[in-house]
This record gives structure tokens, C-alpha cells and sequence, in this order.
């Protein structure tokens, strides 16, 4: 099963990783850590809440205005 990842910097050093399909989140203090622990946590969710995939999510990006 594919799923996605997306990975953002932590304020405190490290990357934050979020699986939008499930809704896991976990940290690592690096890029491939985090992914290791988004996967294992995301197993374990699959594991207690099964999954059936409908689509791939879109990942798109969109500005607002600096001082919003």
C-alpha cells in the first residue's frame, strides 16, 4: 500500500511528519526517521482502523497576503 507523506521542519529541530489518509503524526530528528516512525506508526493505526482508499490526496499549495 502507498500512502503520503508530508514533512515539515519542527520549530525545535527535526521534521514533523503527517500522513494525510489516516491522520498520523509523528517526529524525527531527521528526514528519513521521521518517515521510519510516520510508517510504523501509521501501521499501527491500520492495524486498529483499516483503510480503504478511495483516492490520493492532492497536495497543492496557495499564498496569503504577508500581513494577514
Amino acid at each position: 500500500m502507498e500512502l503520503s507523506a508530508v514533512l515539515t521542519p519542527a520549530p525545535e529541530g527535526g521534521y514533523v511528519a503527517f500522513n494525510p489518509e489516516t491522520g498520523t503524526t509523528t517526529q524525527g530528528e531527521t528526514v528519513e526517521e521521521a518517515l521510519l516512525n510516520l510508517r510504523e506508526a501509521t501501521e499501527l493505526y491500520l492495524e486498529e482502523f483499516p483503510l480503504s482508499i478511495v483516492g490520493r490526496p492532492l497536495l497543492t499549495s496557495f499564498q496569503i497576503p504577508e500581513h494577514a
